[in-house]
């Protein structure tokens, strides 16, 4: 607690799971958690994207966050989950293995990203925490709903 006194503001993080790795995403960007749902194809666009859903009347891209990370593709099951993000006026479905917690960190307990990861990962990764020994990529929402958003579906 004192620690988050002097660094100033926090921010509440949903981390996942993707290919035995654990990342996390700003919770102010998650509108929804729900189970895995087959999608519907969509010709001409990336691997990473798995195709759409329908949700309540609304077609929801989906991206597959292994393959955007280049990890190969995901092979969805009943235990995997879309995380649905909003970020501004795009909504996009994340599919990940699990959704594991909720984690509250100040600035100061975000480290830039290093130097190594390149400009993708500036756009794409807003930085990492040590967590009880663990590191935690924090993606940013923004980048990932704009991967798919900029699709013309």
């Amino acid at each position: 607690m004192e620690n988050t006194e002097r660094s100033g503001q926090t921010r509440q993080f949903i981390t996942f799971m993707a290919n035995g790795q654990e990342f996390a995403s700003n919770i102010m960007a998650i509108r929804e958690i729900r189970g895995w749902t087959d999608t519907t194809a969509v010709p001409h666009v990336p691997d990473y994207i798995r195709g759409v859903i329908n949700l309540r009347g609304a077609v929801l891209p989906v991206m597959d966050l292994k393959a955007k990370l280049g990890l190969g593709m995901t092979e969805a099951s009943a235990k995997n989950v879309i995380i649905v993000i909003t970020e501004g006026e795009r909504t996009t479905g994340i599919l990940v293995d699990a959704v594991s917690d909720i984690i509250t960190l100040t600035e100061s307990e975000i480290q830039p990203p290093p130097d190594v990861m390149g400009q993708s990962a500036e756009r794409n990764v807003d930085g990492i925490a040590i967590l009880d020994g663990r590191m935690v990529t924090i993606l940013s929402a923004e980048s990932l709903s704009a991967a798919v958003n900029d699709i013309a579906f």
